[in-house]
């Protein structure tokens, strides 16, 4: 019978999401020979290498990927456990600042994790626009702010292509000149149009609006198209299958700022339960992903 030890875990977990033994020593108060010790002994007793030390960096082996899921729900299990039996339950308020074009499908769940790992917690959510969040969060209104931006900024919790959507089954997107829908301040709107005019396609504006959900009705009714990123887009809307009519986009970089291990634990839980669902948002949608480095 071979039993495997919270400390351990909880090291090998912090290594993995702080990129190396270093800083992963440093938020554990511990050595970096400790951690180093730590993460041997659970390698020498499980006889797999769950580190791949032999490139620049240390890399999670395919064996390590799959233990970093399991270990994640032990250490959480076991500081519940700890909580509950001890009355220490957190008791709390924070803030996070999200752009309402990702909060499906990530945001839900994690929220759900988190108030089942703190009851007591209360989050006040913000949904607004990237631009408007970063300002506010650098002037101290949120503890963190996820964004959506084209260049990679603070944390990137993933990439993802921005594409074409139209309604069910629609046909405005053969028409010409396009009829195009993007709110005044979105920032897919400069890139959109952009791409419209570097491939010489005639557009004109559908709508005029700063109401994401008004630009949503427009498309749904097959009166003009939009740029989202891949995997956000309602129900009421797909993917256009333009096979080439339309340009490329781009990629779309979702990023997290204020997630410092000094803020404390419950900052901590929530900025690693983000990290999990935006990481498994990337994964569903690009089954390709190469294997994550740890530097």
């Amino acid at each position: 019978m071979r039993n495997l030890d919270i400390t351990t875990l909880r090291s090998f977990v912090a290594v993995a999401d702080l990129s190396g033994v270093t800083k992963a020593a440093g938020f554990l108060n511990l050595t970096q020979s400790a951690v180093s010790m730590q993460l041997k002994r659970l390698e020498e007793m499980m006889g797999i290498d769950f580190l791949d030390r032999t490139g620049r960096g240390i890399a999670l082996t395919p064996e390590g990927e799959q233990l970093l899921g399991y270990a994640r729900r032990m250490v959480a299990l076991n500081d519940e456990i700890v909580r509950r039996l001890s009355d220490e339950e957190y008791e709390g308020e924070i803030s996070i600042g999200v752009p309402h074009d990702i909060i499906y499908p990530a945001i839900p769940a994690v929220l759900k994790q988190l108030r089942s790992a703190y009851p007591r917690i209360r989050v006040n959510m913000v949904s607004s626009n990237t631009s408007e969040l970063i300002p506010q969060f650098q002037r101290g209104a949120f503890d963190l702010i996820l964004t959506t931006e084209p260049t990679q900024g603070g944390e990137q919790l993933c990439s993802l292509p921005l594409r074409w959507m139209g309604a069910k089954g629609g046909a405005t997107w053969r028409r010409r000149p396009l009829r195009v829908a993007g709110g005044r301040i979105c920032s897919f709107r400069p890139r959109m149009l952009s791409s419209l005019e570097d491939a010489g396609i005639e557009w004109e504006n559908a709508v005029d609006t700063e109401s994401d959900r008004t630009v949503e009705v427009t498309v749904a009714a097959d009166m003009a198209v939009c740029v989202m990123i891949e995997g956000t887009e309602p129900p009421h809307l797909e993917v256009i299958d333009h096979g080439g009519a339309l340009p490329e986009v781009g990629t779309q970089f979702i990023n997290m700022y204020g997630a410092e291990a000094s803020k404390g634990e419950v900052i901590n839980r929530f900025a690693d339960l983000l990290r999990q669902g935006f990481g498994s948002f990337q994964h569903r949608n690009d089954p390709n992903v190469a294997q994550r480095r740890i530097g």
